[in-house]
C-alpha cells in the first residue's frame, strides 16, 4: 500500500493541464465492443480504473494498440465470450465500477453478458436496477445469482421501447443507450442523464452510423441500426480535476492557470466555486486563478447562508462536493454542505476536524462548515484515503496545512487521478510517495 507524505503551507505557481474525463473513459471505452471495425481513442486518463478496463477488454478479445501516451486503438473484432465465464473476468469486473457497461454493449451485439457485482467507492449503496430494468424493457432476460453476486443476461436481438428511468442515472443511461442503438426498431429513453459525458458517448455513436435525437435533453429517441462502424473520438477533459483545482488554488494562496478545460462544458463548476469566493479569470479556453490570500463565501440575497447540494445535470455533479466541502474551512464565512445522492461521502470530514477544521456533520448527508478565514492553518496529520474524491480533497487539505501529513491508501487517488503528485510537484508542491 503506497502513502503520501506531504509538507504543506508552500504557494504553487504555473500551468498545469487536466487530464482526460475518467467518466467519459468508462462509458466510451464499452463502446467498442458495438462495432468490429477499428476505434481510435485519444486524450485516455493514465488512471488504474482506466487502465483495468482496457485490461478487461483486452482479456475478452479486443485488439489494444497503444498509439500514443493517451491514445488506443481498439478492434473488438474477435470477441471471447468464454472468457466471462473464467475466474479473472470475475476479479477484475469486481474491481472497477464502470465494467457494468459492457452489458449493454454485448448483449446488443451477440446476445449475451455476464457480469460481477462492479466494485469502486465505497460512498453508501449504489444499485444497478435502473439498468436492468431498461435492458429489460429491450427485451433482455436476466438473472441474478445471489450466493455469487454474479449477473448473468441473455436475449435474441434486442427491440425498441419507451421507457421512463427511475433515476438519471449517468451509467444506466450509458448502457441501455449502448443497447438501443442496435435494438429494432425504436427507443425513447425518459428522464435520461445529459451530462457532456452522455453527450460525447452520443456524438460517438452517431459518428458510428447510430440515429439519436435530443442529444443534451433528457429525451433520447435512438432509432436501432443494424452495425455499427468505426471512428475516432477525442475525449473531453476531466470536469472533476478541473474543480479540484480551483479548490487547491484557493486553499493554498496559489497563482494557477488550468489549461485547456472547455470552459462550455463546466455547467456549474466555475460559479459554485466562485460562490465560495474563489477568484478566477476565463482566458479563452484556460481558466486563471490569482493568488488570494483570503477568500469569503457568499450569502443568498436575504443574507441567509450558502447551501452548496449536489444535483444532476446541469446542477453540481456531486464528485465535487468534498472539494468543495474542504475549500470551505479556510474560506471566510459558513456554508452548508448537502450530499444528496450518496449516504457515505461526507464521512471523511473527522480527518480535517483532526486537522483543525469547524465542521459539524449533521446527518450522514449534511455537514455544515465554518470558515476560519485562513486565521488559523489546518495542521498536518496522518490519515487514510477512503474513496477518490475525498482522497483528493484529503489532498489538498494537506497541501494547506502546517507541517507534515502522511496520507496512506493513495491507490484510491491513483484510480481517478493521473500522476497526480508529479503534476503538483511540477508547480511547487512537495509530494513524496512512499
Amino acid at each position: 500500500m503506497a502513502s503520501f507524505e506531504v509538507i504543506g503551507g508552500n504557494k504553487l505557481k504555473g500551468d498545469i493541464y487536466p487530464q482526460g474525463a475518467k467518466n467519459e473513459a468508462l462509458q466510451i471505452l464499452c463502446a467498442v465492443l458495438l462495432t468490429a471495425e477499428p476505434v481510435t481513442i485519444s486524450n485516455i486518463p493514465d488512471i488504474r480504473d482506466v487502465n483495468k478496463l482496457i485490461e478487461l477488454l483486452r482479456e475478452l478479445g479486443v485488439h489494444v494498440k497503444q498509439l500514443a501516451p493517451d491514445t488506443y486503438l481498439f478492434r473488438a473484432d474477435n470477441i471471447n465470450l468464454d472468457y466471462l465465464e473464467s475466474e479473472k473476468f470475475v476479479e477484475l469486473g469486481r474491481s472497477i465500477r464502470g465494467s457494468v457497461m459492457i452489458v449493454g454493449p454485448l448483449l446488443a451485439r451477440f446476445g449475451q453478458a455476464k457480469m460481477p457485482k462492479p466494485g469502486g467507492d465505497k460512498i453508501g449503496r449504489r444499485r444497478l436496477d435502473t439498468h436492468f430494468a431498461g435492458l429489460e424493457k429491450l427485451g433482455a432476460r436476466f438473472n441474478y445469482d445471489t450466493p455469487d453476486i454474479f449477473y448473468s443476461a441473455t436475449a435474441d436481438r434486442l427491440k425498441g421501447a419507451y421507457m421512463l428511468l427511475d433515476e438519471a442515472s449517468v451509467t444506466g443511461t450509458a448502457n441501455i443507450l449502448m443497447g438501443a442503438v442496435l435494438a429494432e426498431g425504436t427507443t425513447t429513453i425518459y428522464n435520461a442523464a445529459c451530462e457532456p459525458y452522455i453527450q460525447q458517448l452520443c456524438r460517438m455513436l452517431i459518428r458510428m452510423g447510430a440515429k439519436i435525437s435530443g442529444v443534451g435533453s433528457n429525451l433520447l429517441v435512438i432509432d436501432g441500426v443494424e452495425k455499427l462502424q468505426g471512428t475516432e473520438h477525442v475525449m473531453l477533459p476531466d470536469m472533476i480535476e478541473i474543480g479540484s483545482f480551483m479548490g487547491l488554488a484557493a486553499m493554498t494562496g496559489s497563482e494557477i492557470t488550468i489549461k485547456n478545460c472547455r470552459i462550455p462544458e463546466l455547467g456549474l463548476i466555475p460559479d459554485t466555486f466562485q460562490r465560495l469566493g474563489v477568484k478566477m479569470e476565463f482566458q479563452g479556453d484556460d481558466i486563471y486563478i490569482p493568488e488570494q490570500d483570503h477568500y469569503e463565501v457568499d450569502t443568498y440575497i436575504d443574507g441567509s447562508i450558502l447551501n452548496i447540494s449536489d444535483h444532476t445535470w446541469p446542477g453540481l455533479t456531486p464528485d465535487l462536493l468534498s472539494v468543495a466541502l474542504v475549500t470551505a474551512t479556510q474560506a471566510k464565512g459558513t456554508v452548508l454542505i448537502h450530499q444528496k445522492m450518496f449516504e457515505s461521502r461526507l464521512f471523511f470530514v473527522d480527518k480535517l476536524i483532526d486537522m483543525g477544521a469547524q465542521i459539524i456533520l449533521c446527518d450522514p448527508h449534511r455537514a455544515t462548515v465554518i470558515g476560519m478565514n485562513n486565521h488559523i492553518p489546518l495542521r498536518g496529520i496522518r490519515m487514510t484515503s477512503p474513496d477518490i474524491r475525498a482522497g483528493v480533497a484529503l489532498l489538498i487539505a494537506a497541501l494547506s496545512a502546517e507541517g507534515r501529513s502522511i496520507i496512506d491508501n493513495v491507490e484510491q487517488i491513483d484510480r481517478g487521478y493521473q500522476n497526480i503528485d508529479g503534476r503538483l510537484n511540477a508547480i511547487g508542491a512537495q509530494i513524496r510517495r512512499i
